[in-house]
């Protein structure tokens, strides 16, 4: 059986650290991304309430000028 070193041990220590950083860095980078799309969904809903609340608007100035069309379902 190969006898194990301290120097044997280092390097496999010096191989895990590298690979943990890399994770590190790899988990960093995909928390940035998720934050982003977050942030890109709360935009979206703000814009689709926007919308919604516009056409209620126009929905009730139809209704006061008597030009409103059958409600749409």
């Amino acid at each position: 059986m190969t006898e194990v070193t301290n120097q044997l041990m280092y390097e496999v220590l010096k191989a895990t650290q590298v690979r943990l950083n890399n994770l590190d860095d790899n988990v960093r980078k995909l928390r940035r991304e998720l934050l982003a799309i977050g942030r890109h969904m709360a935009a979206i809903q703000l814009n689709i309430s926007n919308l919604y609340a516009g056409q209620a608007k126009v929905e009730q100035i139809e209704r006061r000028l008597d030009i409103a069309s059958e409600p749409v379902q």
